[in-house]
């Protein structure tokens, strides 16, 4: 069965949040994803609001830009989520945009190996462990969480270069996959992680979570080929889908026959209707996919 879920946009104001929240938890939508893009909402407050919001939808972050973040810090955080709310918070980190980690003075000259060094850290505190290390730019001398997560969890990363997916695939337990993968490029993405969890010697399930940008409405073809021009994304093939339901379930499962186990649809920036666009998913393209 494949996953599915959709966005909250940090276009809209954080005070959208709420009803967004509430409309894809009523709707029955598995799983609501937030992004922590520069300058807008932070990632760890709007999944503790729409967690603390919600009952029984999901709620991911997608990404958290390491270079931002202490480790011991994200591991803090994770783990409060986690005992909060067991089994719905679902955690992504990643090398953040170069231009913004450059604007706020967090830039390295190694994001992959910082996001390694992360990586490692962060799953080895989640898991309880006593942690000393001495990085390059992950340090840390005998720490351990006092409340880490009651339950293993996954952490995942994004990624989209190789090197990257090869890292995924050795220290993550999934991958975040953008919106500007079509479905060639998940089977290639499944290849290089596979390379890497083979490298690794790691033979435990590795979840695929792709975006896909979507638009459903009277206008959602002008509004799809708008975003994709101005993304650099418009001569991709296989990119975004607008129509029905039928469109888009069909778009969701290329997706899924690639490789993907979640596919999260990503409502163009200025979609008119947020929580129609979540009900949208969960009532119409849920069914379909199931």
């Amino acid at each position: 069965m494949t996953g599915l879920g959709a966005v909250f946009r940090p276009q809209l104001a954080p005070e959208r949040l709420r009803a967004v929240a509430r409309a894809a938890d009523e709707a029955g939508l598995e799983e609501l994803w937030l992004w922590e893009d520069c300058f807008r909402e932070g990632g760890i407050s709007t999944a503790a609001a729409a967690l603390a919001w919600t009952e029984r939808v999901r709620v991911g972050v997608g990404l958290l830009p390491v270079p931002l973040r202490n480790v011991a810090i994200t591991a803090m955080e994770a783990a409060t989520l986690h005992r909060m709310f067991p089994g719905r918070a679902i955690l992504g980190v990643g090398h953040g945009v170069q231009d913004w980690m450059g604007q706020v003075g967090a830039r390295v000259e190694s994001p992959v190996t910082l996001l390694r060094e992360h990586l490692l850290a962060l799953r080895a505190l989640l898991a309880g462990e006593r942690v000393t290390t001495e990085g390059r730019y992950v340090r840390l001398d005998d720490v351990a969480l006092d409340w880490p997560p009651g339950q293993a969890v996954e952490v995942l990363a994004g990624a989209t270069g190789p090197r990257s997916l090869r890292l995924a695939g050795e220290a993550a337990d999934g991958t975040v996959l953008t919106a500007s993968t079509p479905p060639d490029g998940v089977r290639r993405a499944r290849r290089l992680i596979d390379e890497g969890r083979a490298a690794a010697g790691r033979t435990d399930a590795h979840k695929v979570v792709v975006y896909l940008l979507a638009a459903t409405g009277a206008d959602a073809h002008e509004r799809l080929r708008a975003e994709l021009v101005a993304e650099g994304d418009d001569a991709v093939p296989g990119l975004g889908v607008a129509g029905d339901a039928e469109a888009v379930a069909a778009a969701v499962r290329r997706l899924a026959e690639a490789g993907a186990d979640s596919v999260i649809l990503q409502p163009t920036g200025d979609e008119p209707d947020p929580e129609g666009f979540v009900r949208f998913v969960a009532e119409e393209i849920g069914p379909m996919v199931a």
